[in-house]
């Protein structure tokens, strides 16, 4: 087959532009790469914020029958939402026992 002078044919400028779209896209991660490497050793040395202190419970006055099962259920779902902890759960259902 003869060699064609002058533009590049389709395939010519096809394989040009897949050269260039891979390079670029190659281009393109290794910075992506950089940039999350910079971001996660930004992250690592910042310190962590302190969690915020958890509210007091409130008072709970010495309550009788239903009314004593209703106060200790509320505090029941209270320390499953989270916002009670373990300690102040404790504390404030001997509160409500003693």
């Amino acid at each position: 087959m003869p060699r064609r002078r002058g533009r590049p044919g389709v395939m010519g400028t096809m394989a040009r532009t897949a050269a260039v779209v891979g390079t670029a896209n190659a281009v393109n991660d290794r910075h992506a790469n950089k940039q999350a490497q910079a971001q996660a050793q930004q992250q690592a040395a910042q310190p962590a914020p302190a969690p915020a202190p958890a509210p007091a419970p409130a008072p709970v006055a010495p309550a009788s029958g239903s009314d004593m099962t209703a106060k200790l259920t509320e505090l029941a779902d209270l320390k499953n939402a989270g916002v009670l902890t373990e300690e102040e759960f404790a504390a404030a259902k001997a509160k409500l026992l003693a």
